[in-house]
């Protein structure tokens, strides 16, 4: 994009996906999903699906809208060490995807669910770990505190929106894995490398913001 995207904007281009689902639909074909197997046609994910959510947390900022990640510690049973956002399983007490994204964040952040405005979803994806993920997308508010969860996050970071919506960032790239040569989107920003799920769930925000 030409210039920074502004709050108006985002808000406007989401207004559509602002109706949250109560709980997510768990695909019984995942063949029409968003997923890691859009670019691995052989993939099947690890079954049953579980339900989970994340905050696509997109800060207000003077100098334009960036977006928070975290990098997750590398003792964590599941994508140790990797760029992602908060977020985890819905849990039975949950009110539905954005409680449980409001509330993996507060647990792995800090950020207080009060500094966030809730602006609506993308579409359900699909990991190969066996994770059907709702993203929920919101502004937060400045001014907040960050508390990390020493457990969970090594790292908090914000990347310009800018950046992950132009697609000149946006890689295809290739690795083996356990003998069999998979295909994921990168975005590669300074020492961080943003891959996999979290690169796909990107994509699909800069889908639903610019290509329409």
């Amino acid at each position: 994009m030409r210039a920074p995207p502004s709050r108006d904007w985002v808000v406007g281009r989401l207004a559509g996906r602002r109706e949250m689902p109560d709980h997510p639909v768990v695909p019984i074909d995942i063949g029409g999903e968003r997923g890691d197997h859009n670019l691995n046609s052989d993939m099947e994910p690890f079954l049953p699906l579980k339900p989970a959510a994340v905050l696509i947390p997109l800060v207000d900022r003077p100098e334009g809208l960036s977006v928070l990640l975290t990098r997750r510690t590398a003792h964590l049973a599941h994508h140790a060490g990797q760029v992602s956002f908060p977020g985890g399983h819905i849990e039975p007490a949950d009110e539905g995807p954005a409680d449980t994204a409001l509330r993996e964040t507060e647990e792995e952040v800090g950020i207080d669910r009060r500094s966030i405005e809730v602006l609506g979803h993308l579409d359900v994806y699909v990991t190969r770990t066996g994770f059907v993920v709702t993203p929920v997308v919101a502004l937060v508010h400045p001014p907040f505190t960050l508390r990390p969860d020493d457990h969970e996050v090594d790292e908090v970071f914000e990347v310009p929106l800018a950046f992950l919506l132009d697609p000149a960032n946006h890689q295809k790239c290739s690795a083996e894995f356990e003998g069999v040569t998979r295909y994921f989107y990168a975005m590669p920003y300074g020492r961080h490398f943003i891959w996999g799920a979290t690169a796909g769930m990107l994509v699909n925000l800069y889908e639903v913001l610019c290509k329409r």
